[in-house]
């Protein structure tokens, strides 16, 4: 069982950043690939960006590009999504989720943890 929690969501403005954290329980952290979902109101989860278990490999959404990093510290048994550059069009709630591949995972049902989410909101 891995059990994750995020924080670090808040409000800010367009052009703002913010760092999450998901930190996770458990002594097999490093085996698991880890991702970042988000959820806005009335619109279908969203993948944002994955990195696999040794932190070699990342992948992201097109819409994030450029303005996100994936990133994981195997000893803290944390992974980070840095954001830079928000747009409104970010605000969502963010989750972390835990996936035993060895791969870099894109869809949600393809994860078998979850956290509970920290809300993201960016003004324009």
């Amino acid at each position: 069982q891995v059990q994750l929690v995020e924080s670090g969501g808040g409000l800010v403005q367009a052009g703002g950043s913010l760092r999450l954290s998901c930190a996770a329980s458990g002594r097999t952290f490093s085996s698991y690939a880890m991702g970042w979902f988000r959820q806005a109101p009335g619109k279908d989860r969203q993948f944002v960006a994955v990195i696999d278990w040794r932190g070699a490999r990342t992948y992201y959404a097109d819409s994030v590009k450029g303005r996100f990093t994936i990133s994981r510290d195997n000893a803290k048994n944390t992974v980070y999504l840095q954001m830079n550059s928000l747009k409104p069009d970010d605000t969502a709630n963010y989750h972390c989720a835990a996936a035993t591949t060895l791969g870099t995972p894109t869809s949600y049902d393809q994860y078998d943890y979850w956290g509970q989410g920290t809300q993201v909101t960016v003004s324009s």
